[in-house]
């Protein structure tokens, strides 16, 4: 059973948006998911981000392989928590 955090896309013609979510990395891009850890609204001008930090580090511990857009983007919801944290 191979995981990957991947991008699903659910949003309208002209209008994209994305849950992040853990699936077997054999399923389609919008296939059945594990579990959804996030969304992704690239056009959004307020908060186009938000992920569950803890959820994804706990499925990267338990093997799941992040695509290489999620990677950047959990790299930039961490860059945004530390900089609410302060």
């Amino acid at each position: 059973m191979a995981l990957k955090i991947k991008l699903s896309r659910v949003g309208a013609v002209h209008t994209p948006a994305f849950r992040v979510v853990v699936s077997e990395a054999r399923y389609r891009r919008d296939g059945a998911a594990t579990e959804q850890i996030g969304t992704y609204q690239p056009k959004s001008k307020e908060l186009p981000l938000k992920i569950d930090l803890e959820r994804a580090d706990y499925w990267v511990s338990k093997g799941a392989v992040p695509t290489d857009t999620v990677r950047s983007l959990i790299k930039k919801a961490k860059a945004q928590a530390a900089a609410a944290a302060k």
